[in-house]
């Protein structure tokens, strides 16, 4: 069996961080593994404690895993420390990991930035080199570019600029009033459009978890980029679809919306 490891944060509801990569890891066919940066105290309304975990102990967990049951890909989350990006970019340089999908948490819908701008330099410089392909919402895109993103054609510059910075291919997500749903894979001085339609569904809580998780478990099973981007988005659009309506807040998509068997009915 495929493995894939997820180098996250713990949402307490479920939805997001570490509980939906390994939701999205095991519907998409991989043996799902953890390694948690921090726990938090949220549910759909938002987030009321944080309290991470120490770079030692994350060591610890990392060396565990990659000692033993040894990842064929790794995603991480939301880190938000200098001490935590550094560890996990010297374990993923001492064992060698290949597939890394980075999904570069920094800055919240709301425009303000989640992590320090030590944390953000730290992050551009050890962990963005590692990557094989990272997943910038725009707001993202636009800390790791320096440029303001408002057209499909600035999108295309911002990948541009974030691939040969830091020498790994950019799944640039759309929205955010700039298009529909339409993702820019860049990578190896060329691009492709995903197209996709927005969906009329408020419970978006972990879409960006989500889809990177995806993204690495395809990888793990050996899938091309272009195709492992696909079937992530595919995925997602299918757990958005079935308009699962939990928490008073924006709530979380069924990851295991294709998922049949006999465990899952009332007996």
């Amino acid at each position: 069996m495929y493995t894939a490891l997820t180098i996250a944060g713990s949402d307490s509801c479920g939805g997001a961080g570490i509980q939906a990569d390994i939701k999205t890891m095991t519907a998409n066919g991989v043996y799902a593994m953890s390694a948690i940066t921090a726990l938090t105290a949220q549910n759909t309304t938002g987030v009321t404690d944080i309290m991470e975990v120490t770079p030692e102990f994350l060591g610890k967990q990392l060396d565990a895993i990659f000692t033993d049951i040894y990842p064929d890909a790794v995603k991480t989350g939301m880190v938000a420390s200098v001490g935590l990006i550094e560890t996990i970019a010297e374990k993923l340089t001492e064992y060698k990991v290949k597939n890394v999908v980075i999904d570069p948490v920094m800055v919240a819908t709301s425009g303000a930035k989640l992590i320090s701008d030590d944390a953000i330099e730290t992050l551009k410089t050890k962990m963005l080199p590692l990557a094989t392909v990272i997943t910038p919402n725009i707001p993202e895109a636009e800390v790791l570019s320096g440029m303001d993103i408002k057209t499909e054609e600035d999108m295309i510059r911002a990948a541009e600029f974030i691939n040969e910075k830091y020498s790994c291919a950019v799944l640039l997500k759309g929205g955010h009033k700039v298009n529909d749903a339409n993702d820019l894979l860049y990578r190896e001085g060329g691009y492709v459009w995903f197209k996709g339609k927005r969906i009329d569904n408020p419970n978006t809580h972990g879409t960006g978890c989500t889809l990177s998780s995806a993204i690495a478990s395809n990888l793990a099973k050996g899938e091309s980029l272009d195709k492992a981007v696909l079937y992530a988005k595919n995925y997602i659009s299918g757990a958005l679809g079935a308009m699962l309506d939990l928490g008073k807040g924006s709530g979380p998509m069924n990851h295991a919306f294709k998922i049949d068997a006999d465990y899952r009915e009332v007996q």
